[in-house]
C-alpha cells in the first residue's frame, strides 16, 4: 500500500478520540470516592455493588451498541460521520450529567453514554484496515490502542485535579468540552476514508439498510476463529474494566494513599499500559503471523503473576509497582486483538466482525466491576484484595484461548466466503 502521511494523521486523531472516551468512562471510578457526589446521587459509601453497577451499565450499553448499532453506522454513515455524531452525543450526555440527582437517572445516563461510544473501536479498526496492509498494521493498531492507556493515565489525575480544585461537577463539564471542542474538529480535519470506500453506494431505504446489515453479520460470522477471539476479548476486557474501576478505591482505602497521591498512583499503571501497547505493536510487525498468539500466552501469565504479587505485598508502593507491571503485560496483548480480527475478516466485514468480538466481549466484561463489587462487599478487611484476586481468573481464560489459537494457527488464512470456521 502506498505511503500516505494523511492516513497517519487519521490514526493519531483516532488515538486522541479513544483517549477522550476513556477519560469519560473512568470519571465515575474517581467520583465514587467522593462523599459529595455519593450524597448527590443517593449512594452509600459502603454500597459497593451499586457503585460497581454504574460501570456495568456503561459497558452493557457499550457492548449492545457495538454489536447491533455498529453495522448500521458502517452502512449508513461511514467512519467519519459516525465518529462526529458519536462525539456530539458523548459531549452532550456528559455535560448534562450533573443535572441528574438520583441513582436511577445516573445509571440510565451511563447506559446511554456507553451506547453512544459502542461503535468507536470497530470504526477505528475499519479505518486501519482501509489504509494499511496486514503486514504493516502493527504500528497503527498500537497507536490507536494507546488511547486506552493514555486516557486512563491522564484521566485519573485530571478528574482528581478538577474535583480538588473546583468540585465534582466540573469533571463532567471538562470532559464534555473535550468531546465537543477538541474531538469533533480533529475528526473533521483529519479522518478520511480512501476514495474507493467513499464511492461505495449507501442503502437508499430502511429495508435496503437491513439487507446490507444482514449481509455484514453473515460475513462477520464467517471470520476465522471469531468465537475464540470473542471469548478471549471478553476475558481481556474484564481485567481492564475490573481493575480500572476499582483501582482508585483500592489505592485509597486498602493502601492508604491520599486523593492527590491516588490520582498519580492510579495513572502509573496506565502509562505502563501505553508502553506495553507500543511494544505489542512492534512485536506484531516482527513475529510471524502464526506466532502472534504467543503474545496472549505470555502476556496473560505476566498479568496473573503480577496481580498475585501485588495483593500479597505488605508494602503499599510495592503493590502499586506490581499492578504497574500487570498493566504492562496487559498492554502487550492489546494490538494483537484488532490485528488478528482485521487479518482474518474480509475488508467489508471488518467493522461488523470487530463489533461482534468487541461488543460481546464488552457485554461480558461489563459485569466484572459489579462482580468485583460483590466480592469486595462479601470480604472483611481483605475484601478489596479478594476483588483484585478475582482478576487472575480472567487471565487464565486468555491463556487458554491463546494456546488454542497458537495450536490452530489463528492467522493462517483469510476469511472464507460462505463458510463458517
Amino acid at each position: 500500500m502506498k505511503s500516505n502521511p494523511q492516513r497517519w494523521l487519521g490514526v493519531v486523531v483516532l488515538f486522541l478520540v479513544v483517549a477522550i472516551s476513556y477519560i469519560d468512562r473512568i470519571n465515575i471510578a474517581v467520583l465514587i470516592t467522593q462523599h459529595d457526589f455519593l450524597q448527590h446521587v443517593g449512594l452509600a459509601a459502603n454500597d459497593r455493588s451499586s457503585q460497581g453497577l454504574l460501570a456495568t451499565a456503561f459497558m452493557v450499553g457499550y457492548g449492545f451498541s457495538a454489536i447491533v448499532f455498529t453495522p448500521f453506522c458502517a452502512a449508513l454513515f461511514g467512519v467519519r460521520r459516525s465518529l462526529i455524531y458519536g462525539l456530539a452525543l458523548w459531549g452532550g450526555i456528559t455535560m448534562i450529567s450533573p443535572w441528574f440527582n438520583g441513582y436511577g437517572e445516573l445509571l440510565l445516563s451511563r447506559f446511554i453514554l456507553g451506547f453512544a461510544e459502542g461503535p468507536l473501536f470497530s470504526l477505528g479498526a475499519s479505518y486501519i484496515k482501509a489504509h494499511f496492509d496486514s503486514r504493516e498494521s502493527g504500528k497503527p493498531n498500537a497507536i490507536f490502542n494507546m488511547g486506552t492507556g493514555v486516557g486512563l493515565a491522564v484521566g485519573y489525575p485530571l478528574v482528581g485535579y478538577a474535583i480538588a480544585s473546583v468540585d465534582w461537577e466540573a469533571s463532567f463539564h471538562l470532559l464534555g468540552l473535550l468531546n465537543l471542542l477538541l474531538g469533533i474538529p480533529l475528526v473533521l480535519a483529519f479522518v478520511r476514508m480512501p476514495e474507493r470506500y467513499a464511492a461505495m453506494p449507501k442503502p437508499e431505504s430502511v429495508p435496503a439498510a437491513l439487507t446490507t446489515v444482514r449481509e455484514m453479520f453473515r460475513g462477520a460470522f464467517h471470520t476465522r476463529h471469531i468465537f475464540t477471539m470473542t471469548v478471549l476479548t471478553a476475558a481481556f476486557l474484564s481485567y481492564l474494566w475490573g481493575s480500572s474501576n476499582w483501582l482508585p478505591t483500592y489505592l485509597k482505602e486498602a493502601r492508604g494513599f491520599s486523593l492527590r497521591e491516588m490520582g498519580w498512583m492510579a495513572s502509573m499503571p496506565q502509562y505502563a499500559t501505553v508502553l506495553g501497547v507500543v511494544l505489542g505493536g512492534l512485536l506484531l510487525d516482527i513475529l510471524p503471523r502464526r506466532r502472534i498468539p504467543l503474545i496472549f500466552v505470555l502476556g496473560s501469565v505476566g498479568v496473573a503473576v503480577a496481580v498475585l504479587l501485588a495483593i500479597n505485598s505488605t508494602d503499599r508502593y510495592a503493590a502499586a509497582y506490581w499492578l504497574t507491571a500487570a498493566s504492562l503485560c496487559w498492554g502487550l496483548q492489546s494490538p494483537a486483538i484488532p490485528s488478528t480480527v482485521q487479518y482474518n475478516a474480509a475488508p467489508e466485514h471488518v467493522a461488523c466482525a470487530f463489533g461482534v468480538t468487541n461488543g460481546v466481549g464488552s457485554l461480558v466484561a461489563g459485569f466484572m466491576p459489579a462482580i468485583m463489587g460483590v466480592v469486595i462487599a462479601m470480604g472483611t478487611g481483605g475484601g478489596l484484595a479478594a476483588g483484585f484476586g478475582s482478576l487472575v481468573g480472567t487471565q487464565l481464560v486468555v491463556l487458554l484461548c491463546g494456546l488454542a489459537l497458537l495450536r490452530n494457527g489463528a492467522t493462517a488464512g483469510q476469511a472464507v466466503p460462505g463458510g463458517a470456521h
